[in-house]
């Protein structure tokens, strides 16, 4: 799985991009061309002190690197935990994030 790490990437994708929003997450978008994705994870600190951010991130990250064929290819993607996110298990998030995914393939 290759991540996004620059700020010039995230504000592109930001500005050039879409999203889709879920109960506990939000997804912006923006197709890039190729045949391989890219993601990066961004975690309020409204969500909470740093081990709970740093939980839900490893989370996020797991969703993506187990379920990578359920999104697009050749995309860039943000991945946002709402507040709700947190103290959420597996297997909701995935659920969540697996939604949304589809969502983004349909359009």
């Amino acid at each position: 799985m290759y991540r996004l790490k620059k700020d010039q990437e995230f504000k592109r994708v930001y500005r050039q991009g879409r999203s889709v929003a879920g109960r506990y997450v939000v997804i912006y978008y923006l197709p890039v061309g190729g045949n391989q994705s890219r993601f990066g994870f961004s975690v309020s600190k409204k969500i909470g002190k740093a081990v709970q951010r740093n939980r839900i991130r490893r989370l996020l990250r797991e969703i993506c690197r187990l379920h990578l064929d359920y999104f697009a290819s050749g995309h860039d993607y943000i991945v946002i935990p709402r507040r709700s996110a947190a103290g959420r298990s597996f297997a909701e998030l995935k659920e969540d994030m697996l939604k949304l995914a589809a969502k983004i393939g349909r359009n």
